[in-house]
């Protein structure tokens, strides 16, 4: 990773950092999906971070579906930015929907009827 903008005296969580410059790579095309990333503790030493601030990084991005993290097998790229982009917008959806009373089967079903 190349031109990494970490800086622990700007606002936000530093693991908020990490998965933007996560992103960044991963929509340059630095990774591919299905290619493994290095291990946590080897990004925490290029982006000069605590390894658990990168393992943070790497859960957010996990939820996003951007990426895949299994136990023994390492860090995989599971999608493209685009896919992570819709993933946040449904889970912005998902909770905008609980707190108006629907539940996510009910959301699922209003998707299915406005498409």
């Amino acid at each position: 990773m190349r031109d990494v903008k970490i800086s622990p005296t700007a606002p936000g969580p530093l693991y908020e950092q990490v998965a933007a410059e996560l992103r960044r790579a991963l929509a340059e095309g630095e990774a591919e999906p299905g290619e493994r990333l290095p291990p946590a503790k080897d990004l925490a030493r290029v982006l000069g971070v605590n390894t658990n601030t990168v393992l943070r990084a790497l859960r957010q991005l996990q939820e996003e579906g951007l990426l895949e993290l299994r136990r023994g097998k390492g860090v995989t790229v599971a999608g493209t930015p685009e896919r992570g982009a819709v993933m946040r917008k449904v889970k912005e959806l998902v909770a905008f929907a609980r707190s108006q009373g629907y539940g996510p089967d009910e959301v699922v079903a209003m998707i299915e009827a406005s498409g």
